[in-house]
């Protein structure tokens, strides 16, 4: 018998290192996320003191972000994001919301601004900072090829010149650095593009429009306004030496490697499924808890099968959008390519799920889980994000069809 069947070179189990931060994150959820939760959703503002109470103890910081992505089993990002988000999904993004920037450096960069800009991202306890990942536009979302924001540079000065508006920012505006997907080559389309760190106080950058969201309200975002912005030439994320060989490729008709902006989503697509799994999983703990104590007709209300029946489909999904998470979280670390799109899998079944279980959760608390009083509506509306932002359902299964059909959907 193999070591795979008898189990010595495969395991389901987490490493006991993982497990121990997964409760703690979990005790913090709980004790400090959960309380709050409610009040952030409807003051609609970054939830500073709760930021700051996760600097405190360490859980808002380089350290802990740089110690969950480079642990060996690819499971300590996913893990630490499900039990934020099991808090409270608003409060967690504002959280997490510098990972993406993080991510856009970390994968691309020089060692150099790796160095220089991630700790300038997160700050430290009594002076916390933040990062915005700046893509989408007004007229570019799902189609990242149309950005418009354009990026000229002036040989003289060695400075980048930014000019442009971009849509959608998590910590758009408030964020003490902004990385920016803007457009070098627009006759190239998306392979023309590049990202920049804007430092913090740059002139001509500045807030536009803060929007007012149906879930996750307590997460700031907003339009940032790129004004003739100029950025040092060593803000260019990977450095212009790279970028020429790049371009260079395109023009000889040679592969011009992967694009800004959708190399930095597809590292994070299992660490969104993580966030989804969360919501997913609150609502089905919740639910199943209401039921337990909801009577009606004389017995508890989950001893109809009716709702049984609801509570074993929503379990039953919310554990297989984890698998499939924990799948692509554990390739991504290993070094594998996402040949039949594990990423985009992860992203789109658990982004479904969430929103198909939150919703059966109100279902199940009938008039109750319509109202403000109980959490689940709050949970629903969190998790419709889930099936639009970093890629909608829609573009998750064109770029699945493609790996599975290997022609070009479109």
């Amino acid at each position: 018998m193999s070591d795979l069947a008898t189990g010595g070179g495969f395991s389901l189990q987490p490493p006991e290192e993982i497990t121990q931060m997964r409760d703690w994150v979990h005790e913090f959820a709980a004790e400090v996320i959960r309380p709050a939760a409610a009040e952030w959703d409807e003051r609609e503002e970054t939830p500073w003191p709760v930021i700051e109470q996760a600097a405190k103890i360490g859980l808002y910081s380089l350290d802990f972000f740089a110690t969950q992505w480079m642990d060996a089993s690819g499971l300590g990002t996913v893990v630490a994001f499900e039990e934020l988000f099991w808090g409270d999904a608003g409060i967690g993004l504002s959280i997490v919301g510098s990972g993406l920037a993080a991510v856009a450096v970390a994968s691309n960069g020089t060692n150099e601004q790796i160095g220089e800009w991630l700790p300038q991202m997160f700050g430290s306890p009594g002076d916390v900072k933040l990062g915005a990942f700046c893509s989408s536009e007004p007229d570019a979302g799902s189609d990242v090829g149309a950005i418009r924001t354009r990026a000229v540079y002036d040989e003289a000065a060695d400075e980048w010149v930014l000019n442009g508006t971009k849509t959608w920012v998590t910590n758009g505006g408030i964020a003490d650095v902004h990385v920016v997907v803007a457009s070098v080559e627009p006759s190239l389309g998306s392979r023309g593009q590049a990202s920049f760190i804007v430092p913090p106080g740059t002139r001509g950058l500045s807030q536009g429009q803060k929007f007012r969201k149906h879930g996750i309200r307590a997460s700031h975002t907003a339009e940032v306004v790129l004004d003739d912005v100029r950025v040092p030439g060593r803000c260019l994320v990977g450095g212009k030496e790279r970028l020429d060989a790049r371009l260079a490729r395109i023009a000889e008709g040679r592969s011009g490697g992967e694009q800004a902006a959708m190399k930095t989503f597809e590292r994070s697509r299992p660490s969104v499924a993580a966030m989804a799994v969360g919501i997913g999983r609150a609502a089905v703990e919740y639910a199943a808890d209401y039921s337990r104590q909801r009577v009606q007709f004389g017995r508890p209300i989950g001893q109809n099968q009716g709702v049984a029946f609801m509570l074993a489909d929503m379990q039953a999904s919310v554990d297989a959008a984890r698998l499939l998470t924990w799948r692509a979280a554990w390739m991504a670390r290993n070094g594998l390519p996402f040949d039949h799109a594990e990423g985009s899998i992860s992203k789109l079944v658990a982004g479904e799920t969430a929103v198909r279980v939150t919703e059966q959760a109100i279902q199940i608390l009938g008039g109750n889980g319509y109202t403000r009083e109980y959490p689940v509506e709050r949970w629903h509306r969190d998790a419709k994000i889930f099936t639009i932002f970093e890629g909608t359902s829609e573009i998750q299964r064109m770029i699945i069809g493609r790996a599975v059909t290997g022609l070009d959907v479109r």
